[in-house]
């Protein structure tokens, strides 16, 4: 696959709304290919992920929200939270639209998003348990370790915000990217 060119272009405030709605379609069109109508991972509003959870980690104290460019267009947004104390830095979200998955845009923005951060010592971010797409991106594409799977035998390291305690699956894997 060649190395696509992308640009992160920070969130301007006109487009909030619709990134908000594009990671949630993002999310759900990927449950609904695994699942179907029948998933109960989708909430009460239809979504796999709320628009509090995209929200509270956009307006998060160390965020950083970026719109994926490619030729001008949109086609997908990433959020980072960047912690300039430990340089241990979170990937809260990365989606690319459905129409543009399968061209290199995603591992093309984590390229990008590497390149602004080089005093990151980790990179972390987690993933639903079923989306073996994102899997295979983050270990096959991104060099991202699983390190975790969070489950009811197991409750993840990091304490999740419990707003939001129905929402999407109860299994997920955390990865981690140790750089050099």
């Amino acid at each position: 696959m060649k190395n696509i060119r992308v640009k992160l272009v920070p969130l301007a405030a006109d487009d909030r709304e619709q990134f908000i709605l594009d990671n949630q379609w993002s999310f759900k069109h990927s449950a609904l290919l695994e699942f179907g109508e029948r998933d109960n991972h989708i909430d009460a509003d239809g979504e796999i992920i709320s628009r509090k959870t995209v929200e509270m980690c956009m307006d998060a104290e160390n965020s950083e929200t970026y719109r994926i460019v490619l030729d001008g267009k949109n086609v997908g947004g990433m959020i980072l939270q960047i912690n300039k104390e430990t340089n241990e830095n979170e990937l809260d979200t990365l989606f690319v639209l459905p129409e543009a998955h399968s061209k290199g845009i995603g591992y093309g923005a984590w390229l990008v998003a590497e390149a602004l951060h080089p005093e990151t010592k980790i990179w972390k971010t987690c993933t639903p348990y079923f989306d073996k797409r994102n899997i295979h991106f983050y270990i096959n594409k991104c060099g991202f370790q699983i390190d975790e799977f969070w489950c009811e035998h197991f409750k993840p390291t990091k304490e999740i915000p419990d707003e939001t305690p129905d929402e999407g699956p109860d299994e997920m894997f955390h990865f981690i990217k140790v750089m050099k």
